[in-house]
C-alpha cells in the first residue's frame, strides 16, 4: 500500500480510467480494430495501449497486428471510434467527485491527461467533473506527452508548486513513468486488475476511506 504524502501542496490527476470510466469507450473501439484484423482483444492487448496517446496506441497496434506503417491510419480510426463512444456519455468512477472536492478545498489541483484536448474535455464534462478544475492539460498541448514528464512538469509549474511537493494519481504504467520522471509522489489506482505497477501508494479505488481522510488532513495543514 505505502503511505500518502501528507505534506502535499498540490494534486495532479490523470483522467481516463482514473477519474472517468472512459476505458470502456476505449476498449470498445480497440476491440473493434483488433477484431477487424482477426485478433482477440483481452488484458494482454489492453496492456499494450492503455495510458498511451492516440498516436502511440496506433503505432503499438500496427506493430502487434503486423501492419508496419499503418500507425497513423489506425490512430485515426481509434480516435473516431472513441469520439463516437464518448458522445454516448461516460460516468465518473467511484469516489472521484468526493476526492476532488476534498482535495480542491485544501490545495491546488489539476488534470494531466494523455488524451487530446477534445476527448479530455468531453470526458470531464460528461462525468460532471469539469467544474472542479481551473487547470487541465492535454497530450496535444505539450512537446512530449506521457511517458515523458512534460505534462506533469507543466501542471506543477502552472500551479506554482514544486513537483517534489505534489502528488500524482495514476492508473497505468505510461502515466506512472511520466509522473516519476517529473519527480512527483505517485499514488496508483490500477485500471487493469492484477497489474504490477510502480507506486509510492497503491489502492483499489478512489472511494477508499483512506484517501478522503488524507485529503482532509491536507486541509487541516493548509492555511488559506
Amino acid at each position: 500500500m505505502g503511505t500518502l504524502l501528507t505534506s502535499a501542496e498540490a494534486v495532479v490527476f490523470d483522467c481516463d480510467g482514473l477519474l472517468v470510466d472512459t476505458e470502456t469507450c476505449w476498449t470498445v473501439a480497440e476491440t473493434a480494430i483488433f477484431a477487424a484484423h482477426g485478433h482477440p482483444f483481452g488484458p494482454e492487448q489492453k496492456a499494450l495501449v492503455i495510458g498511451r496517446t492516440v498516436e502511440d496506441a496506433g503505432e503499438a497496434m500496427a506493430e502487434y497486428l503486423g501492419r508496419p506503417g499503418a500507425g497513423a491510419e489506425l490512430a485515426a480510426e481509434l480516435l473516431e471510434s472513441v469520439r463516437k463512444e464518448l458522445a454516448r456519455g461516460a460516468a465518473a468512477l467511484p469516489g472521484a467527485a468526493e476526492l476532488l472536492r476534498a482535495c480542491r478545498a485544501a490545495v491546488p489541483i489539476a488534470v494531466a491527461s494523455n488524451s487530446p484536448r477534445e476527448l479530455l474535455d468531453e470526458a470531464l464534462w460528461s462525468a460532471g467533473l469539469a467544474d472542479y478544475f481551473t487547470h487541465t492539460f492535454a497530450a496535444d498541448e505539450v512537446r512530449s506527452p506521457k511517458p515523458a514528464p512534460d505534462l506533469y512538469l507543466t501542471a506543477c509549474e502552472r500551479l506554482g508548486v514544486a513537483p517534489k511537493c505534489s502528488v500524482a494519481f495514476e492508473d497505468s504504467a505510461t502515466g506512472i513513468a511520466s509522473a516519476r520522471a517529473a519527480g512527483l509522489y505517485v499514488a496508483v489506482v490500477p485500471s487493469l486488475s492484477g497489474a504490477d505497477l510502480d507506486h509510492d501508494w497503491l489502492g483499489t479505488s478512489l472511494a477508499e476511506r483512506e484517501l478522503l481522510d488524507w485529503a482532509k488532513q491536507l486541509g487541516d495543514r493548509t492555511v488559506r
